[in-house]
């Protein structure tokens, strides 16, 4: 093949032939130029980045000194606001217009499903009492610091009372809009600590305070679950539980109770039951459900025997897992007659059994409550509700499992809170005023600007950044399991009234 003239190798210059040191000097300063280019173009974007928020926060400003009809949405490492509950609320992240109380369809008893859903907005008109289960009683396990949160999360002021989303609500107070469709506030529980009772009754004006279950000091979930699932039975010998994390995140309120009122189904015919979640990616931080045969009980078509549960997987054994389509995401959602539970627990754990019947058959005397509390709790063992009894009765076929189709999020750590809230493209996500956050040439990451100072990154990516007013954590996205080290250190050098 010939070579043009144009890119002839010769040295010369000869017959107007370009040498191969003035093309290649040509060519540098061509990619030098592109080089400018693209970097005066990220430079435009992020003045009008920086000019759009500004415009955003000058607006709402202004419109919150003027009608009144715009608020500020909560930052995430604040408190929310205290409406009555539930509440719809707008889905702006920045820009949350407070439904005026004159409006018919706040009044009650329409329900307004959870901000957190995908329909918070539209399709009201499903969430009506019809929805109502006869019989079931929700419990919201309200438990842990959340220390991979740290220090957004905090031992006194967990994650699940904090408004992760910027959509309004706290995590505890979409649990509870979520489940009120399927129940009522009068059989609407809370299992939660001494610290924590004063803050849930504040962000929840509607629990009822004799379905406030104070646990003297954290057992693990089983103690938690027990706890009500005694007291209710005590109260209700036929009631059906389910229990729900209070610091999960769902989206698809629709599928979402689907699932749950068939669970209800399956554990009226004394099964204990589990939700699987769907798996998106061989996840490594979330224990499997294997499915087994269908359980065949009328209204439940989906319902599954639980084959084995499966502890969290290396990343190889995760995507195996996934590669079958046997497997699903342990929630840790269960469903089940309270009897039920209790019957487990006494076959397999029949001290644990023994105590928290003695407790719940005096729990609403008070004066007793507490003789027995201080005499029984201590002695209970700590132990979660899979170990306990769910992993023993799925070994003989007496576990169901509802694979579901909703999505699901135990918000566990600061990559995948970040993957929850709004961004541009290939831009950090800013939980709280993104005015207050400056970038250029950054990508990805999490950026919490709680103290008030501005935060300026260069050039850095998938940075987690949390400035809150008593300290500073600087992570990367990929080590934000590993948060909790970080949480141990600062215990053991001496600054706990940091966690």
């Amino acid at each position: 093949m010939s070579v043009p003239p144009q890119l002839s190798l010769s040295t010369g210059q000869s017959n107007g032939q370009l040498s191969v040191e003035v093309m290649f000097q040509s060519i540098m300063a061509m990619m030098q130029q592109s080089q400018i280019d693209i970097a005066d173009l990220k430079h435009e974007c992020s003045e009008l980045r920086q000019a759009n928020f500004s415009l955003e926060r000058q607006l709402r400003d202004n419109n919150q000194g003027t009608s009144g009809y715009y608020r500020a949405s909560t930052p995430g490492f604040m408190t929310p606001a205290v409406p009555s509950s539930p509440q719809m609320r707008a889905k702006s992240p920045f820009l949350s217009p407070t439904v005026p109380n004159t409006l018919p369809s706040l009044s009650a008893p329409v329900h307004h499903p959870s901000p957190l859903g995908d329909n918070a907005i539209s399709n009201t008109s499903y969430f009506s009492s019809a929805r109502d289960i006869p019989g079931f009683y929700v419990v919201i396990p309200a438990g842990g610091a959340g220390t991979r949160l740290w220090p957004l999360s905090r031992e006194g002021h967990p994650k699940f009372l904090l408004d992760l989303t910027l959509k309004g609500r706290s995590l505890i107070q979409a649990t509870w809009d979520r489940l009120l469709p399927l129940t009522s506030a009068s059989r609407t529980t809370i299992v939660a600590g001494p610290s924590h009772v004063s803050s849930i009754r504040e962000q929840l004006p509607d629990l009822l305070s004799e379905n406030l279950f104070c646990e003297p000091t954290a057992k693990d979930s089983m103690a938690a679950i027990g706890l009500a699932a005694a007291i209710l039975a005590h109260r209700d010998p036929d009631a059906v539980i389910g229990s729900f994390a209070a610091d999960h995140m769902i989206a698809g309120d629709d599928a979402f109770l689907a699932a749950v009122a068939e669970a209800v189904e399956v554990a009226r015919n004394d099964y204990l039951v589990t939700i699987g979640i769907a798996p998106s990616h061989p996840s490594t931080g979330f224990g499997y459900i294997r499915l087994g045969e269908p359980v065949n009980i009328k209204n439940a078509p989906n319902a599954r025997l639980v084959s084995s549960f499966k502890e969290k997987p290396d990343a190889r054994t995760a995507a195996a897992y996934i590669a079958t389509g046997k497997y699903r995401w342990n929630a840790g959602m269960f469903v089940m007659k309270a009897t039920t539970l209790l019957k487990f627990l006494e076959e397999y754990k029949p001290e644990m059994s023994e105590g928290l019947r003695k407790i719940g058959a005096v729990w609403d005397d008070e004066k007793e409550r507490n003789a027995i509390l201080e005499k029984i709790w201590p002695e209970l063992e700590k132990i979660p509700i899979d170990n306990a009894v769910a992993e023993p009765a799925a070994e003989v076929g007496r576990v169901a499992v509802v694979p579901a189709t909703f999505g699901w999020d135990d918000v566990g750590d600061f990559s995948s809170l970040s993957d929850l809230l709004p961004a541009e493209a290939n831009q950090p996500r800013v939980l709280g005023d993104p005015s207050l956050v400056l970038t250029d040439q950054v990508a990805g990451g999490i950026v919490v600007p709680g103290s008030g100072r501005l935060i300026s990154c260069l050039g850095v990516d998938d940075l987690v950044i949390v400035d809150m007013p008593d300290c500073l954590l600087v992570t990367t996205r990929a080590r934000s399991q590993e948060v909790k080290r970080i949480v141990k250190k600062a215990k053991d050098h001496g600054w706990k009234k940091l966690l």
